[in-house]
């Protein structure tokens, strides 16, 4: 049998060059059809890694866990961010401003519910500033430090304390990261997350994991259900030793020792004594900061 020859002046196409023009045959299908407003109808013949209805599938999922897992890790590792301080707080408060603006719109309604929302708002409005400043104070911190010795600000990515801290730090010149998750009633991430480091998830766990890959503190300002799973999650890994320990700060001591009767745990044998040496509690953003700063020797 006669073996064809390539023509002298030809080439053969690498390995390289036909994986990337089979990437970009794939990207180009589905870009096509996003543009068109075409259905991504099941196709066999689709690869498999440009196949949403397969992707999508249940028996995919370990696949979109390791996604999620992979993507915000190489994008953030690409940036430079080893060590972020992570900020939880609820999504509900507003800045000082916007919360008087709020009580105005309020007063001129004549709504009781109205009213009531907004004079709660204007209550809590001083923690929205005080994560602003602690955003402010971290930025200012690392930014004439070496990469290694950087600490970055990370938010779940959404409005209120989570807005305020990246807010701050976007104020003082800074970068920082947005880890946010696809609710139906979640809003879009923030305006002061860096584009380039504002991470959508789907799944809370994986979300709840890349918080504490590179977490070197927490910071908790008061919270509804997603602050306290969040908090309790930290505190429980660094409790049996499945996190190394790091500093958790209570922001706000008045609201979360009355929210949680810390002694009572004690008192019924559920925690040890020494278990309320794992967190400490503070009132004002420089506190805060200072007891992270103690505890690495900053």
């Amino acid at each position: 049998m006669e073996i064809p020859c390539l023509p002298q002046n030809a080439t053969m196409p690498s390995s390289r060059n036909l994986h990337q023009r089979r990437l970009a045959d794939a990207w180009a299908t589905l870009q096509a059809h996003s543009r068109e407003g075409l259905p991504l109808d099941p196709d066999a013949s689709r690869l498999a890694f440009a196949d949403p209805e397969f992707l999508l599938r249940r028996e995919t999922r370990g696949i979109r866990f390791q996604l999620e897992l992979l993507k915000p890790d190489l994008e953030q590792q690409a940036a430079g961010i080893e060590n972020t301080i992570v900020v939880y707080g609820s999504a509900r408060f507003r800045s000082e401003k916007d919360a008087a603006a709020q009580l105005a719109a309020a007063e001129k309604s004549g709504d009781a519910e109205k009213l009531r929302r907004a004079r709660l708002a204007v209550r809590n409005a001083h923690y929205y500033e005080k994560a602003r400043t602690f955003g402010k104070l971290v930025a200012q911190y690392s930014a004439d430090k070496d990469p290694e010795d950087m600490l970055f600000i990370c938010t779940g990515g959404g409005p209120g304390i989570m807005e305020a801290t990246n807010r701050g730090a976007h104020e003082a010149g800074g970068i920082s990261v947005g880890l946010s998750i696809a609710l139906p009633m979640e809003e879009e991430p923030n305006n002061y997350v860096t584009p380039a480091l504002s991470f959508r998830f789907h799944y809370f766990a994986l979300r709840k994991m890349h918080f504490m890959m590179r977490a070197k503190a927490m910071v908790a300002f008061p919270g509804g259900f997603g602050t306290l799973d969040e908090l309790f999650e930290v505190i429980t890994l660094v409790q049996t030793r499945k996190a190394k320990q790091v500093p958790i700060v209570l922001f706000g001591s008045d609201y979360w020792k009355r929210l949680i009767n810390f002694d009572l745990l004690i008192e019924e044998g559920v925690i040890s004594p020494a278990d309320l040496d794992l967190f400490q509690f503070a009132d004002d953003p420089v506190e805060a900061w200072d007891i992270i700063k103690t505890f690495y020797r900053l």
